[in-house]
């Protein structure tokens, strides 16, 4: 492909029709963070340049961060033409947006996009969708949503980070597989974990989010999990390894067939290397 990044990209798992829980997931573990946002970095990169690729589904948060710079760098390194082609062809679907929080508010999600994604790469801000957190009906919002991701065909590469709680975008626990886009509560746990972007005050973190629930997630052709940090390395531990289960929502995505999980060392120390996933090659 012209242009094409010098970062091995290990292939998602083929699509498998037997229903069997994590027969599509796929693991790779690096060395630590900065290995791993740019090889998710990559991996956003050569869907992006694929021809006629459906949207992407992005996310926010800490885990995100190094990633957007990795991918900031390496589309600086593209061909000239291979960069145009991916700003004139880009159209994204971030998971999430909190209710009450402007655009233009630093703390809001489609500030830490603008900043993190839409400025640097020169992207036009229109392809880069997210929920309006200050719309007058935050459900009637969430429906609008949830309608302009399906008139757009639906997610094509869905990036994820992992909660503490297990949740991924905001879906909290318990949810089912078939929760759609719509205004959630956030737990206090979640709060506590954001409050850095609120002066550290886990009350400041609006009590309520829109975001693309587990059915908008699963139907998307593939996903991109990316934990981080022996903080998580628990909860990877049971979402990977124990029963898919609501209480766990990232347990769920054991049951999509083409499913990436990239993590650092660190963050894989509790996996029970006798009932890991397939490994992705290097």
């Amino acid at each position: 492909m012209d242009g094409e990044p010098p970062w091995k990209i290990p292939p998602l798992a083929p699509a498998d029709s037997s229903g069997s829980i994590a027969a599509g997931v796929r693991l790779l573990v690096l060395p630590d963070a900065a290995a791993v946002a740019e090889q998710v970095a990559a991996t956003l990169l050569r869907e992006a340049l694929r021809p006629q690729h459906r949207p992407l589904g992005l996310a926010t948060g800490r885990t995100m961060e190094p990633v957007y710079a990795a991918l900031n760098r390496q589309l600086h390194a593209l061909e000239t033409a291979a960069a145009e082609r991916l700003r004139r062809s880009w159209c994204s679907f971030n998971l999430d947006e909190y209710v009450g929080l402007a655009p233009t508010d630093p703390r809001s999600f489609a500030a830490e996009m603008a900043a993190r994604l839409v400025d640097p790469l020169d992207l036009e801000p229109a392809a880069v969708h997210l929920p309006d957190g200050l719309a007058a009906d935050p459900e009637a919002e969430a429906a609008r949503y949830r309608q302009a991701l399906e008139a757009a065909g639906g997610i094509g590469l869905q990036l994820l980070g992992l909660g503490l709680n297990g949740h991924v975008g905001f879906n909290e626990p318990p949810c089912s597989a078939e929760a759609p886009c719509r205004v959630v509560m956030l737990s206090p746990s979640t709060r506590e974990q954001n409050a850095g972007t609120f002066g550290g005050d886990p009350e400041a973190v609006p009590d309520r989010a829109i975001t693309l629930g587990l059915r908008e997630i699963l139907a998307a052709e593939s996903l991109l999990l990316v934990v981080t940090g022996a903080a998580k390395a628990d909860v990877l531990r049971r979402a990977l390894q124990e029963p898919a289960t609501p209480e766990l929502p990232a347990s769920l995505l054991q049951r999509h067939p083409r499913a990436l999980v990239v993590v650092d060392a660190a963050a894989a120390t509790a996996l029970d290397p006798c009932r890991l996933p397939a490994a992705a090659p290097q």
